[in-house]
């Protein structure tokens, strides 16, 4: 997977679980330590951990990813997972005004977060094969068997 979709599919399911204000910052060029930030605001404890575990779970069973690292706990209402170049901040609405990230890496252009769920293409319909008429086997044609003369003639004489 490329970092964009890597950063735009845990904002999808941080998304799935109701957070807020998520944002994807391209900081490529501007930061050493990643490519992309994804911001994400849950309102409380409770989403903060829920938030997590889809994020977590859903790269896991879909993309076979696990992040690289996973930082913070609840009681500092900030927790990092970082997958490659991609690092994903998940806090609470006090510690994303008081952080101010996106001020911070103002110089940062932002990216659409696409939350919307992809939809597979539809497959495209087999096309109708012609079938050619089918053969018919040949029949051999065989004589009717005959009685034998001799049981032919007792027939006749029992009449």
């Amino acid at each position: 997977m490329e970092d964009l979709e890597i950063a735009r599919a845990c904002a999808l399911y941080a998304d799935d679980k109701k957070a807020e204000n998520i944002r994807i910052l391209d900081l490529r060029g501007l930061s050493p330590i990643s490519d992309y930030f994804v911001l994400v605001t849950a309102m409380s404890t409770p989403q903060l951990r829920a938030v997590r575990d889809e994020i977590v779970e859903r790269m896991k069973e879909e993309h076979n990813t696990p992040p690289d690292v996973k930082d913070g706990n609840f009681e500092s209402q900030w927790i990092i997972l970082v997958y490659g170049s991609v690092m994903v901040h998940i806090l609470t609405p006090e510690k994303r005004e008081f952080y101010a990230l996106e001020e911070l890496w103002g110089d940062a252009p932002e990216m659409e977060p696409n939350l919307e769920v992809p939809v597979p293409p539809p497959e495209p319909k087999p096309k109708a094969v012609k079938k050619a008429p089918a053969k018919k086997a040949a029949v051999k044609k065989t004589a009717a068997k005959k009685a034998p003369a001799k049981k032919a003639a007792k027939k006749k004489s029992v009449d």
